[in-house]
């Protein structure tokens, strides 16, 4: 499975402070765990849940899902001790808030290099700043260390003065350049969260949209927000119906000048997106 291929419908943030969070996230169906240090964990019970999270991260029971450490920004007292405990740990990545620059990617790119941690530690890039999203592509594209940028949509709406509105719209433009970003260096995607988590049809749009747009998955802040995610951005039973259709009409009609599956004509575009559906429904199926 390729990397911009591994699941990640559905990335759930969980306060490494928590011990019964943390027990609990063993047995969620979700892709992927961030493990907290940030916004969910109060000033002094930073020391402990850092060691909690690495626990848990270098501890092999939480099977197939993605587990990621989210550090204190590198404006804050607690990033150093942070970022090398999480070097120590190995997670599957090191989430770091606030990355605003090129610079500031290949800085922790060189920490982590500093701090030994593991190959197969990678970095995963916070961008929620108006910076960051005029900065995306140089962003992204500054090491092949990281691997996936995550929307933080609530602090770039607070950055822009934005209301949260149905739609989103005052977040587009931020999205948009996010998104090509993304798809112009190869690097996965996660959506921001959604945060009245009463409000299902709310966050089943807005998961929607998500895809729509061409994100790989969202983050969320709730348990419950787990099942609408991976549903949404999964491929439907139709989706894949209809890409083996079109390989199928593709591989009959070689030669015959035009293809087309169920009236519509099939280019080689059209192939390259179904086999990037049967891969990624093959993946999640793989994923158990």
């Amino acid at each position: 499975m390729t990397e911009s291929l591994r699941p990640r419908r559905s990335v759930l943030y969980m306060p490494a402070s928590n011990e019964r969070a943390l027990d609990k996230a063993k047995t969620l169906a979700c892709d992927g765990l961030i493990l907290d240090l940030e916004d969910a964990v109060a000033p002094d019970a930073k020391p402990m849940a850092r060691e909690a999270a690495c626990a848990a991260a270098s501890s092999g029971e939480y099977g197939a899902r993605e587990v990621t450490i989210r550090v204190n920004g590198a404006d804050t007292e607690w990033h150093r001790d942070d970022l090398a405990a999480a070097c120590a740990a190995g997670p599957d990545a090191i989430v770091v808030p606030k990355v605003s620059s090129a610079d500031a990617v290949l800085e922790l790119v060189e920490a982590m290099a500093r701090f030994d941690a593991p190959e197969h530690t990678t970095l995963w890039a916070m961008v929620e700043t108006p910076a960051a999203m005029l900065h995306a592509e140089e962003i992204a594209g500054a090491s092949d260390r990281l691997t996936v940028l995550v929307m933080g949509t609530n602090d770039l709406a607070k950055e822009l003065y934005a209301a949260h509105v149905p739609g989103r719209l005052p977040l587009l433009p931020g999205l948009g350049l996010a998104l090509l970003a993304a798809r112009a260096t190869g690097k996965a995607i996660l959506d921001g969260v959604y945060n009245d988590v009463h409000d299902a049809d709310g966050f089943l749009a807005e998961c929607r949209q998500g895809r729509e747009l061409g994100f790989d998955g969202k983050t969320l802040i709730h348990p419950g927000q787990v099942e609408g995610a991976n549903a949404a951005y999964a491929p439907s039973e139709q989706e894949v119906e209809d890409a083996r259709g079109v390989l199928e009409a593709w591989d009959a009609g070689r030669g015959a000048g035009v293809v087309t599956y169920r009236g519509r004509m099939v280019e080689h575009l059209h192939v390259e997106s179904a086999r990037r559906t049967l891969a990624i429904a093959e993946a999640i199926r793989t994923r158990g």
